[in-house]
């Protein structure tokens, strides 16, 4: 007997290149009326540039779903694993990209 595919079902495929992932160690948040724009860097002790390694889009809607996914997650990571320390973050860095802005 053939089983029936769940037609909610999302078959999400991750290439290997993909599923490598990219190091991030800031965050910086943009956004308009209509979009929230994530960029993922990589900065470097000593070194005064850093790149943007991945630039993420999304609606208002899903960036309320990702950080309403991301406390739920830091609560079962904490729950495991003990309180994150929240460490300062380094001065020096742009504040502003022409939009309002927050780093993470």
């Amino acid at each position: 007997m053939e089983e029936q595919q769940n037609n909610n079902q999302l078959n999400i495929e991750l290439s290997e290149e993909v599923a490598e992932g990219i190091y991030s160690n800031l965050a910086i948040i943009t956004h308009s009326n209509s979009e929230f724009v994530v960029d993922f860097i990589r900065m470097m002790p000593g070194i005064p540039k850093a790149k943007v390694k991945s630039r993420i889009v999304l609606t208002p809607q899903h960036a309320k779903r990702l950080m309403k996914a991301l406390k739920d997650n830091i609560g079962k990571f904490e729950q495991v694993h003990g309180t994150i320390k929240d460490t300062d973050m380094p001065t020096g860095l742009p504040m502003n990209f022409g939009g309002p802005t927050a780093q993470a």
